[in-house]
């Protein structure tokens, strides 16, 4: 069975970050409320994973990582993520490639 770290991610009171990895959830229970089960994640290795008051999560945070979030680090960083400008990509059709690599050979005739 894989082993799951727990990371809670907070804010500190000079407005940082705060992120605290725990290597089982009862540290996690004795901080917070359990109220539930993630139960629908669609991320698998989520699923049966602890749901807690006050936290947002659980999400995955890389291979073998659940982590959890304060709702004003939710609120900031999904505000970031909507913010942060997406690299938009061309992509040519094969049939246009084709049809711009036969001109460009047409014209050095």
């Amino acid at each position: 069975m894989t082993r799951h770290t727990f990371r809670i991610v907070t804010r500190a009171s000079d407005g940082s970050l705060r992120i605290r990895d725990f290597d089982s959830e009862e540290p996690l229970l004795r901080m917070h409320v359990k109220i539930g089960i993630d139960d629908c994640s669609t991320d698998l290795s989520l699923r049966g994973k602890p749901v807690f008051r006050g936290l947002v999560g659980p999400m995955p945070d890389g291979k073998g990582v659940a982590r959890y979030e304060s709702p004003d680090v939710f609120e900031i960083l999904t505000r970031e993520w909507m913010k942060a400008p997406n690299k938009r990509r061309r992509r040519r059709s094969t049939t246009t490639a084709k049809l711009a690599q036969e001109a460009t050979l047409s014209a050095e005739d």
